[in-house]
């Protein structure tokens, strides 16, 4: 008698049924352009934004010696403006509403670390950009968790496979050990800001690089840039990096287990960690390298005091390369070149590449993309004291 209520009481339900209006009519077509930002095709760029009520709205474009741009208003509260042609390339922006900083909500690419900073976009080249996805085989990028015994965290690592590591399965590879800056994380590097393994794959297709792994490891001991830049933070995520990382990776992955096939580099906030770890560290590095750090560049940098019994003549038979690098219009810069000339004062040969631009990501890709092609290509002489 139960089962026989239940199919009544089921097909009194089904008689009942709602009136249906659902409808996805319209949703399906070729897609419309976007409201912003707009490339258009002489590489000037439109910008569009809602703010109902506002008295002001100024675009603020770029990273560096940034000028505040006036939009215009329409009747439907869309603030406008097209910018003059520029060059193809990575540029950062956000608009200021009545002078409150603002994302661009219909962007969904954005630059972030700590914090989100921007919304981002890209111009592209023609041929494409060195730093621009291109049709070539592509690497892969795994990301693991460990535990750092100096911290006592759980950190993360990202970790780039070259095209080669599953097409050769039995090679073994050379590692890049790469650190981010002090507004970033372990994830910055390979985001579409800094592009670390589409400008790999592209060198590595044109055999301007040597196939590599590329480790991307949390630069930060307390969620800001000073903690990892203070003596106790170096030595700290040099612990970290010495007995952790790199334990973890050569465990983990086929990789050649020797200075020789070592490398460290870093920007700003890393680019000081890499320079200091890797030349404490030299008989497990033979590369380093760093990009626009700010502690190499303070007036009181004193690199004997911070490097005892290194900074000699002697240096350049245990590295490969030691590469300087810095953004000519980076506050940043004139140490860098003090720094560069103490260096070569001392008989030390460095590899000092000076870029246009500031302290940011379109500069810091450069200076990867030149380090990727020094490293790995010559022999290194056994370590010794």
């Amino acid at each position: 008698m139960l089962i026989l209520a239940s199919i009544v009481f089921s097909t009194a339900a089904f008689a009942q049924l709602p009136v249906n209006t659902y409808s996805t009519k319209g949703w399906y077509g070729p897609p419309k352009p976007p409201y912003s930002p707009l490339v258009n095709k002489d590489n000037s760029i439109t910008f569009r934004t809602k703010a109902k009520g506002a008295a002001k709205v100024n675009l603020l474009f770029g990273e560096w010696d940034v000028k505040p741009q006036a939009m215009s208003k329409d009747t439907d509260n869309n603030w406008t403006i097209t910018i003059a042609p520029v060059k193809p390339g990575i540029y950062s922006y956000q608009y200021a509403v009545d002078g409150a900083a603002t994302l661009d909500m219909k962007n969904p690419v954005t630059k972030i670390g700590t914090e989100i900073y921007s919304s981002v976009l890209e111009v592209p080249g023609s041929p494409a950009r060195f730093d621009e996805v291109q049709k070539v085989p592509y690497g892969t990028l795994t990301i693991h968790s460990y535990v750092s015994s100096s911290l006592k965290l759980t950190r993360g690592v990202y970790v780039y496979l070259p095209p080669q590591y599953y097409s050769q399965p039995a090679r073994n590879f050379p590692v890049l050990y790469l650190r981010h800056g002090g507004g970033d994380n372990e994830s910055s590097w390979s985001q579409r800001a800094g592009s670390a393994n589409t400008i790999l794959d592209n060198l590595i297709a044109q055999k301007k690089a040597v196939p590599m792994i590329v480790v991307m490891t949390n630069g930060l001991t307390d969620g800001t840039w000073a903690g990892g830049s203070t003596h106790e933070g170096v030595k700290a995520l040099e612990q970290e990096l010495l007995q952790d990382v790199i334990p973890l990776v050569e465990k983990t992955y086929r990789v050649k287990k020797d200075r020789a096939n070592r490398a460290i580099t870093g920007l700003s906030m890393g680019g000081g960690q890499a320079f200091v770890m890797g030349l404490r560290n030299l008989d497990k590095f033979g590369w380093v390298g760093e990009f626009s750090s700010g502690i190499l560049s303070d007036k009181d940098f004193d690199v004997d005091k911070e490097l005892p019994g290194i900074m000699n003549a002697s240096l350049n038979k245990k590295l490969g390369v030691l590469w300087i690098g810095c953004g000519e219009d980076d506050p940043r810069f004139p140490g860098h070149q003090i720094l560069a000339n103490t260096l070569i004062k001392k008989g030390i040969t460095i590899k000092n590449l000076t870029v246009p631009g500031g302290h940011e990501w379109r500069v810091w890709r450069e200076e990867l993309a030149g380090f990727y092609q020094a490293i790995f290509k010559k022999p290194l002489a056994a370590y010794s004291k």
